[in-house]
């Protein structure tokens, strides 16, 4: 289980907190979250978008020595539940906070796009070099923590990220979808971003 520190701003999570590739639960598929939400959970998600946040500023992620991410599964905090919270950075230190609760991919674009720098992850604590193809935009439904029905359009890197996500919910990881004989497989069949 995850443990909690005090920080000036109240609790977050560590680096050590996040589950490495080699934990045998982060191939489990997670199951659907109950309403309502319990306080802890909801505490839990805040400490989640601010490690994220504080993850993306430079001077905290070397305050607090973080990775930077942009995503962080309940999967990977040892937590087999359909949740996820994506911090996307709309303009430098702008951010919006993604918090969905037993997510559904319910449409997606025929265009197939892929991170031309690479995907990473918070639990793969190594380089990988590869293609990973993603859908170049989606609709993902859900709720939110206050159990209301949600439905996000998500484009270009914002997609990248919840499709992501969505994986760590179902056992999978970015790696998994790398050919590793050839790692840039099908490069041509898609857009670069």
């Amino acid at each position: 289980m995850i443990k909690l520190y005090a920080s000036g701003g109240g609790s977050m999570l560590k680096m050590s907190d996040i589950l490495d590739e080699k934990e045998k639960i982060l191939r489990e598929k997670s199951v659907d979250v109950k309403f309502p939400i319990s306080n802890e959970r909801k505490k839990l998600v805040h400490d989640m978008i601010e490690f994220l946040t504080d993850s993306q500023i430079d001077e905290l992620a070397l305050k607090y020595d973080l990775r930077p991410g942009m995503g962080l599964a309940a999967i990977q905090l040892g937590i087999k539940e359909r949740f996820f919270v994506v911090v996307h950075e709309v303009d430098e230190g702008k951010f919006d906070n993604y918090v969905i609760f037993n997510p559904k991919l319910i449409s997606n674009s025929e265009e197939m796009i892929y991170v031309g720098e690479g995907e990473g992850c918070l639990s793969v604590n190594r380089e990988v070099c590869g293609i990973v193809p993603r859908y170049a935009r989606i609709t993902v439904e859900g709720y939110d923590e206050d159990g209301n029905k949600i439905r996000i359009r998500a484009r270009e890197e914002l997609a990248i990220a919840f499709q992501h996500e969505l994986d760590h919910l179902d056992g999978i990881l970015f790696v998994d979808k790398i050919d590793p004989k050839n790692p840039f497989k099908n490069k041509d069949l898609y857009r670069e971003i």
